[in-house]
């Protein structure tokens, strides 16, 4: 009998760079090859932290550009002659590159174009020209795609109030967050750090690039009330433009010495097990997959209740604690409430419904199926 040939899917992404949204859709590639199908990881350039985890048989087509608008030409060359069946780009102006090329390129490559922050507060915090125009291109070219997929409910309806895109056209998958038999075999490598020795004090993590969306100051400052209260340690692991001011604040808040920015880790799911305590601290996000990978790994979580995904990732609550954007009390007192409360570890339904294997199917009937019977 005839081997089934799968038809070759392709996800487009300017780099490999350590954040949230590459680490998932790295998940999603590994997680649909894994099903049989073909997938070319089409960069704009090969570069960033997560490249060497980039496994076979994903074929990485590198674009050779300097950035993504001017990928733009080879795209189209791409397109045409590799013709995927499907293909979903990633970020809002990576998308609308996408579509340009695509229908420069006329092909019947189905194009999906997925959405990870929440777009009003991306575009209202944008420091240039590019991200405050980006709800206006978004909405005169995204509906030009076949599906437009977004990682959670407070994005989708975020994206249907700024642009008037309606609802009925966005659809929710939520990211392949976690590889769990991959998560909790690193969450378990030794850790040889003086801090997570026995008898230390209590370590909080946090885990992202050091940019303003994340709001390192506001936990800055919340840890420097609570070491006046109690001895505590507070470790981000990151890297990025911020880490001057961030080291500014900490020299002035006279708490160097329990404060660590030691740059990008490459398994951070190893200090993030061995920590007291997880803490989110971000002004936005879309869906922030460490704080699923912080449940995973088994670790009890504070995040600020931003706009969006905190809220539906602990369930109002249920599996860690919500605070306000911002307010530095009111995180200070929640970490020192975890700290002296021995909260439950996070329970199996907090994290399984971002697991790789059950999006992934879900991906896949988007893009080659038939997606309006997913549910929106």
């Amino acid at each position: 009998m005839a081997t089934e040939i799968k038809k070759k899917i392709s996800i487009f992404m300017p780099t490999l760079f350590g954040a949230g949204g590459q680490r998932s859709m790295l998940n999603l590639a590994h997680g649909i090859t894994d099903k049989g199908y073909p997938i070319d990881l089409v960069l704009a350039k090969i570069e960033g932290e997560f490249v060497e985890e980039v496994r076979d048989p994903i074929n990485v087509v590198n674009l050779k550009s300097s950035r993504a608008l001017t990928s733009l030409p080879s795209l189209i060359r791409y397109l045409r002659a590799e013709r995927p069946a499907a293909m979903i780009s990633v970020f809002n102006y990576v998308n609308i590159i996408a579509i340009w090329a695509w229908k420069l390129a006329a092909v019947e490559t189905r194009l999906f174009v997925n959405e990870q922050n929440t777009l009003s507060q991306e575009a209202g915090n944008a420091s240039n020209w590019r991200g405050r125009m980006t709800p206006i291109l978004i909405k005169r070219f995204y509906p030009w795609a076949d599906g437009i997929i977004v990682v959670s409910n407070g994005v989708r309806e975020d994206m249907s109030r700024l642009t008037n895109i309606p609802l009925k056209r966005i659809t929710v998958i939520y990211n392949p967050s976690v590889n769990s038999s991959e998560v909790l075999e690193k969450s378990r490598a030794p850790l040889d750090h003086p801090w997570f020795k026995p008898g230390q004090p209590p370590v909080l993590v946090a885990v992202g690039r050091l940019q303003i969306q994340k709001d390192y100051p506001t936990l800055i400052k919340a840890f420097a009330e609570v070491r006046k209260v109690q001895p505590a340690r507070l470790m981000i692991l990151g890297e990025g433009i911020e880490r001057e001011t961030l080291e500014g604040l900490i020299a002035e808040l006279g708490i160097s010495q329990d404060v660590s920015l030691p740059g990008f880790v490459k398994n951070p799911y190893a200090y993030i097990a061995q920590s007291s305590l997880f803490v989110l601290s971000s002004r936005w996000e879309g869906l922030p997959t460490v704080l699923i990978e912080a449940l995973c790994c088994g670790t009890p979580a504070v995040s600020t209740d931003c706009p969006s995904g905190p809220r539906e990732i602990l369930k109002n609550g249920q599996y860690g604690t919500l605070t306000p954007v911002g307010d530095v009390d009111a995180l200070s007192q929640a970490i020192i409430e975890n700290l002296n409360n021995n909260p439950t570890t996070p329970p199996v339904e907090s994290w399984q419904p971002y697991e790789v294997g059950t999006v992934v199917e879900q991906y896949i009937t988007m893009l080659l199926g038939n997606h309006t019977k997913l549910p929106s």
